[in-house]
């Protein structure tokens, strides 16, 4: 948690400045479905420009294997060039002499952006060559890219040594703010809700938040690999066998920590995800049956909880809350947060897409941009991209 250098900070009166954003939104056909990470991008790339920056913009999309033109960035170029309304320049290229040529054109509060990042084989690793190429892009480096601080790629860590000055943009800022407050001087009581699939995803989280929450709320499938543990009988839900004696340390660990675990007590279950049968709510499992959400019982007991909190972060839903079906336990979850007037965080992933979802996104204190990113940073771990920036501005 010590101090990164942010953009506030920094000088960058008239400077050339590489921009390291998020802008893997989700695509279909060549259209943006969601560009809520293009407008999160927004006040930096406006307080650039104010500045009279020539701001080069980079970002990855997408997991592509070389060059491949449905992941290209020129969607998002375009729309940011809406949401700014003003031209946004598309080089065609990542780095080189005709990109350099480009930035060396632009104009005071000009933007341009950059191909996909990862259409270039040294973005991964860490590749030197790589990194003095993008450094020769911008005297300046800004990252607001927070989705993608936990991974060490070639625009996240290495470029920091190639380039004059490194800060944090005003995203990146913000999720350290609100993320660190879960870490460091939270309000009691503290809540922890965590969902998904498997606990093996969640151990180290669940670690760290066990030496801080006063309670701990477990949904999802995760929960089953635990109430298995504790020697409940779930039916053919979702169990990770081979972590049963994990989850049944999780038990021990929040007894010695004097932390309350929360599981469910009843169940919305089917006897598989795709059956065309009604659901059915249960307390006790057939054998035929597999949890897919909580029940209502279970969300007013999660309810009271939450509301008593004065601080939570929430990670994982309750269900497979894509189906309407299995959808109501994460809804009440989520409005249950939503209600409370503490400090709410939700860490980014599913839990910041069912908030969106259900139309609540902006009734919490903060929702993180990078689900990974968010967990590692909740872990306690030292993002490499935070990490670069920090040594940087030693």
């Amino acid at each position: 948690m010590s101090k990164v250098p942010t953009l506030a900070e920094i000088d960058v009166q008239n400077r050339r400045v590489l921009l390291r954003v998020d802008f893997n939104v989700p695509m279909e056909d060549g259209r943006i479905t969601d560009d809520n990470r293009i407008v999160a991008a927004l006040p930096t790339l406006r307080h650039l420009r104010e500045k009279g920056c020539r701001i080069v913009v980079c970002s990855h999309l997408g997991r592509p294997s070389g060059v491949d033109p449905a992941l290209s960035l020129v969607p998002a170029a375009a729309r940011l060039a809406e949401l700014l309304n003003d031209d946004v320049l598309f080089a065609h290229d990542i780095v080189g002499d005709d990109v350099e040529a480009m930035t060396k054109e632009m104009v005071p509060g000009g933007v341009m952006m950059l191909e996909n990042l990862r259409f270039h084989p040294g973005e991964k690793g860490g590749d030197e060559d790589f990194a003095k190429a993008l450094a020769r892009l911008g005297s300046v480096f800004v990252n607001d890219a927070f989705g993608s601080m936990h991974r060490a790629e070639t625009s996240i860590a290495a470029v920091v040594d190639h380039v004059e000055v490194a800060c944090v943009g005003f995203l990146v800022g913000k999720e350290l703010d609100a993320l660190g407050r879960c870490l460091q001087g939270a309000a009691r009581p503290y809540v922890g809700i965590l969902g998904g699939a498997k606990v093996s995803d969640k151990i180290a989280v669940i670690e760290s938040l066990l030496n801080r929450v006063d309670a701990l709320i477990i949904g999802g499938a995760m929960a089953y690999t635990v109430l298995k543990a504790k020697g409940q009988d779930v039916g053919k839900s979702r169990v990770e066998v081979d972590k049963l004696a994990l989850a049944a340390r999780l038990l021990e660990r929040c007894a010695e920590k004097n932390v309350v675990l929360h599981l469910p007590i009843d169940h919305v279950v089917n006897t598989s995800l795709d059956a065309t049968a009604a659901p059915e709510l249960v307390t006790a499992f057939g054998p035929d049956q597999m949890g897919l959400d909580i029940g209502p019982e279970t969300v007013r007991a999660y309810a009271d909880v939450i509301g008593a909190a004065q601080t939570i972060f929430w990670n994982g839903p309750m269900g497979v809350f894509e189906k309407d079906a299995y959808a109501a336990g994460t809804r009440g979850v989520a409005e249950a947060v939503a209600a409370n007037k503490g400090y709410t965080v939700i860490g980014g992933g599913d839990s910041a897409a069912a908030a969106a979802k259900f139309g609540l996104a902006d009734k919490f204190t903060h929702v993180s941009t990078g689900g990974g990113a968010s967990l590692e940073f909740i872990e306690g771990k030292d993002l490499p991209g935070v990490k670069a920036i920090r040594n940087k501005g030693r």
